[in-house]
């Protein structure tokens, strides 16, 4: 018998994601001692010390079923945001949020407009409840919000947005983002992916919330894995219509955020310092890979974010040589992007080495 042939259609060719390798992998793989992680654009400052500080204090209640409904946090976030509990939503990530937009919301044959050069996370979602995904060129690299109206059609139910964008790390403005929202129909529920919002520097990024108090079919996604450090734990929160959430809540598994998550991430929101320091260095390591590209040479896509795309020619192959040298990053072949690798902004030293290890290995390339 071919086991093959039980799993769905829809599921058999789906490629799996895949995460960047953890430092521990490599090091076994490959013997090294010294190996620094810039693959999965995750805080190399650590989480926040007031989350470390309320998980210690709270380890002797792990016997305990979590809160299924996170009212603290959800209280919490409630304040931190200036919007109703019944508009919040917990997941186990934001993943788990988009896969519960999808699951909730899309039938099978209905579409969702999605970026080409996007998470693909979104489509992976789709695919899963056997939806279409209606996919949108990039334009210089950043979304192109005036085709993504236009590839609205009758059997359109979402859309979604990462601002800024993954991989790419560009953004869309105020402006773009009002614009856009004038020409979708009010029955087609608009995804905006924050993930990186707390990096964001410009004055002229959407105010996606303000969307959501008007009225609109708007979910805006942010988590606690980036800029607070909590990559590990797993929990990001999703804001939207009290209608839409409590659609959401009918596929949601009753104790999907674990509690230590939740303490962690009440306390990381009250650690503006740890935000602060995080975007300080981020916007200095930033910088110097800017500037460090530029006297080699190096292309590089300008990022809002906490990473950098950068053009290397083969990317699979400078991403594998790197890796032997002991720096993880990204390669981007499964986003369509074969010459770029995907860095995250680390340590001063971390930055350092990568420079140096990335120019040894494309001069021996």
């Amino acid at each position: 018998m071919d086991i093959k042939k039980l799993i769905r259609s829809n599921i058999r060719d789906l490629r799996p994601y895949e995460p960047g390798k953890p430092i521990e992998e490599v090091q076994r793989e490959l013997g090294l001692e010294k190996v620094i992680k810039m693959a999965s654009n995750e805080n190399p400052l650590g989480p926040s010390p007031l989350a470390v500080k309320a998980i210690g204090e709270n380890l002797n209640r792990m016997n305990f079923y979590p809160d299924g409904g996170g009212y603290y946090l959800k209280r919490k976030l409630s304040s931190f945001l200036d919007v109703d509990e019944n508009r919040i939503i917990l997941g186990n990530g934001s993943d788990e949020i988009i896969r519960m937009v999808v699951e909730t919301f899309l039938n099978a044959g209905e579409e969702a407009v999605i970026a080409e050069q996007s998470f693909v996370i979104y489509q992976m979602a789709v695919r899963i409840v056997n939806g279409e995904s209606r996919l949108v060129k990039l334009k210089d690299y950043r979304y192109d919000l005036a085709s993504m109206a236009e590839a609205v059609g009758r059997k359109t139910k979402l859309v979604f947005i990462a601002n800024p964008n993954n991989p790419t790390g560009t953004m869309v403005s105020a402006a773009e983002v009002e614009s856009f929202m004038k020409k979708i129909p009010e029955d087609v529920i608009v995804v905006f992916d924050e993930a990186y919002f707390e990096y964001i520097e410009r004055g002229d990024f959407p105010k996606t919330i303000d969307y959501i108090r008007d009225g609109r079919a708007v979910v805006c996604l942010r988590t606690f894995s980036k800029i607070y450090g909590l990559a590990g734990l797993r929990i990001g929160y999703g804001i939207s219509q009290p209608e839409i959430i409590s659609g959401m809540n009918r596929v949601r598994q009753p104790f999907n955020v674990n509690s230590v998550a939740q303490t962690a991430a009440i306390a990381a929101l009250d650690d503006g310092e740890h935000v602060g320091k995080s975007r300080e260095l981020n916007c200095r390591g930033r910088d110097f890979l800017y500037r460090e590209l530029e006297k080699r040479d190096i292309r590089y896509i300008p990022s809002e974010a906490n990473f950098i795309l950068v053009e290397v020619g083969d990317g699979t192959g400078i991403a594998r040589a790197l890796l032997k040298e002991g720096v993880i990053v990204r390669d981007m072949f499964c986003y369509d992007l074969p010459g770029f690798i995907r860095v995250t902004v680390g340590l001063e030293s971390g930055n350092k080495n990568f420079i140096e290890k990335l120019q040894d290995v494309l001069r021996s390339s």
